[in-house]
């Protein structure tokens, strides 16, 4: 198994669905977010010690889904997340949506910019968040 991997698993449920039984679209990003949450974590940048400490701020600026197949209340999916630029300021987070059997639920992409604490853009991304995410920049992201 690749150590830089980073996998999130959830379950639709029937709250997440729409009158048509399939996952609302914005029940995507929702779960893009848990994701990404569990993944700044797990790289020892909890959202929740950078919120409350207020030296890194990292709102989103852009997000986007592709949907390739239905997702319906009781579907196991993998949400793979993986980082897919790294720029000057900011960076983007790739996540592709699998079924158990690998088949492409959806993909979606979330762009974070860092920021200082007034509001305006930081000079730079911060040494901890981009040393933290660059073992996770990969060539074969999830597209």
């Amino acid at each position: 198994m690749d150590p830089n991997r980073f996998a999130y698993a959830f379950s639709v449920r029937l709250h997440d669905t729409d009158a048509a039984g399939r996952l609302f679209f914005g029940h995507l990003f929702r779960h893009a977010h848990d994701a990404y949450e569990a993944f700044m974590a797990q790289v020892g940048l909890p959202l929740e010690r950078l919120i409350r400490e207020g030296e890194i701020l990292l709102p989103l600026v852009h997000a986007e889904a592709d949907y390739h197949r239905p997702l319906c209340q009781g579907d196991r999916v993998e949400v793979v997340l993986a980082i897919d630029e790294i720029r000057t300021r900011s960076f983007a987070v790739a996540y592709r949506f699998e079924m158990p059997d690998g088949t492409l639920a959806a993909t979606a992409k979330t762009v974070h910019l860092q920021i200082n604490r007034d509001g305006s853009p930081a000079s730079g991304l911060s040494d901890a968040i981009r040393e933290a995410i660059l073992p996770y920049l990969h060539e074969d992201r999830p597209q």
